[in-house]
This record gives structure tokens, C-alpha cells and sequence, in this order.
């Protein structure tokens, strides 16, 4: 059965959707070493494809080494808190970004080589604080300076 079509945000769209709205998703069967998740996720974040993030550090964290488990779910739910802010879900966002940053505080696993751990928590308290804020514009403008390779 075919993936069904979903625009830049990761929402589902209708079968009859306009073609200019698809994005086409991250390959379900992509088993990234941990430099290669962060480089998709890096490019995806510069795109504004905060859902391509979330996806792409989830299928890590499905194959990563059990003792960097732990980072790479917290990445996956910064993913999913940039996904929901750009959305306009700040109590989403905000949830997510609180879980991020504890999974983060609390990772005790080797280093994950690239990864700029404070920039992510720098990020997650800055969807924190938007999140009591009023929306304006692009709510992953201000996070799209990628804390993994560059």
C-alpha cells in the first residue's frame, strides 16, 4: 500500500491534493548511522521540513545502539516539537520540547559525534518561550540552525 501523501508538516493530505502541496516523506526502511541522521535532519531543518526531522532521528533511535537510545529519542521529540510549533500547536510544542531537554539532561550514553547537545536545549527552551508568546510568522524560523554536522 502507498504512503499516503502529506504536505511540509507532516500532514496528511487527501488522495486528490494538489501536487504542488506533497512532500515526499523520509524513506520508511532508512536505517541512518548516527553522522547520517544528523545530516538529513541538518538539511531537512534548513528546509523547514520540521517533520522530516522528527521522522529521520526516530528511525535512528529505532536502530541505534541500545546505550544511544536515549539521545536519539530526545532528538526525535525535539522533531516532533519543532513539528508542532510550526503548526501552531504551542501547548504540543511545548510538551515535547520539555521532554527533549530532560531526555537530553538526563543521557548518560557515549557522545554522539557532531551533535550539539546545548543547541538543542537552546532550542527547546526558546519553543518553551514562544509557546507563551503570541504566534508570528514561522514559528521554526529561530531553530533552523542545525545542531548536528555541519
Amino acid at each position: 500500500m502507498p504512503e499516503r501523501a502529506r504536505d511540509r508538516l507532516g500532514r496528511p493530505l487527501p488522495a486528490d491534493a494538489d501536487p504542488g502541496l506533497v512532500v515526499p516523506g523520509v524513506p520508511a526502511d532508512l536505517e541512518p548511522d548516527g553522522p547520517t541522521a544528523l545530516a538529513l535532519a541538518a538539511d531537512y531543518l534548513d528546509r523547514g521540513l520540521p517533520f522530516h526531522v522528527h521522522e529521520v532521528y526516530e528511525l535512528r533511535w529505532r536502530c541505534c545502539p541500545e546505550d544511544e537510545r536515549g539521545a536519539w529519542r530526545a532528538l526525535a521529540q525535539w522533531g516532533a516539537a519543532l513539528t508542532h510549533a510550526a503548526r501552531g500547536n504551542p501547548v504540543g510544542a511545548t510538551a515535547l520540547a520539555q521532554r527533549a531537554a530532560a531526555g537530553l539532561r538526563a543521557y548518560d550514553g557515549p557522545p554522539i559525534d557532531g551533535l550539539d547537545i546545548d543547541a538543542v536545549l537552546t532550542s527547546c527552551a526558546r519553543l518553551e518561550r514562544a509557546a507563551a508568546e503570541p504566534v508570528r510568522g514561522d514559528a521554526t524560523a529561530a531553530d533552523r540552525r542545525s545542531p548536528g554536522a555541519r
